[in-house]
């Protein structure tokens, strides 16, 4: 049976990973008949942002893995348990999870580093020639999961869009219900919340993207 593997980054959009895209990454699976099994590293969160007030919750700490239950219904295993034997392409949603958790992007930008377990995960199944998908602010990454000259999209903000080039990056820019294909990487990348105002804009390119990765399986 195909298996994806879904790599989330908590709980949230402004510490974790976004709920909006997850979801619909995993109800866009499900109803293409796809099984999936979401994953998350064992870590703390950078910090934990109250979404009320968007401000930081000061001397409050949160896992990533605990929190990324609560989308997964507690389905889910610690990203270090993972083998890239067992799945055949991995899809990471987005939110600030992916730039503050999954990685310290939106700390160092173009010089940030990745999580170890999640390099070692998306790297072996990237040179296993199976497909990879990035959503929203995951891109960022591109580069350094995937390597240079890979070809990608985070929608059109600037800055971002910079600092993957910096990092070796080629960005592409897109519109919300689109997504930039890397064939010969097997890459497929889409906007989604860096660019969507609904979350049916977000669906019409995350459906996209889903559908492009279960094609390349």
């Amino acid at each position: 049976m195909t298996r994806v593997a879904v790599v989330l980054s908590g709980c949230g959009v402004f510490d974790g990973a976004e709920i909006h895209e997850s979801v619909l990454t995993l109800l866009r699976l499900a109803e293409k008949g796809i099984d999936y099994q979401c994953l998350a590293p064992n870590i703390d969160q950078l910090h934990v942002i109250n979404h009320l007030t968007g401000e930081i919750s000061e001397g409050e700490r949160r896992n990533v893995l605990v929190e990324a239950a609560r989308i997964a219904r507690g389905e889910i295993i610690d990203l270090a348990r993972a083998t890239a034997d067992d799945y055949d392409a991995v899809i990471l949603p987005g939110g600030f999870g992916a730039a503050k958790n999954l990685s310290d992007f939106a700390l160092k930008g173009a010089a940030c580093s990745v999580n170890p377990e999640l390099k070692r995960f998306v790297t072996a199944l990237h040179a296993a020639g199976k497909p990879v998908g990035l959503i929203c602010i995951a891109p960022a990454l591109t580069p350094l999961l995937i390597g240079q000259g890979a070809r990608c999209t985070i929608g059109n903000e600037e800055g971002v869009a910079q600092a993957i080039e910096a990092m070796g990056g080629q960005h592409q820019n897109c519109a919300v219900e689109d997504i930039v294909v890397d064939r010969q990487n097997k890459l497929v990348t889409t906007p989604a919340y860096m660019l969507a105002g609904s979350i049916v804009e977000a669906a019409q390119g995350i459906n996209k993207l889903v559908d492009a990765v279960v094609e390349m399986i």
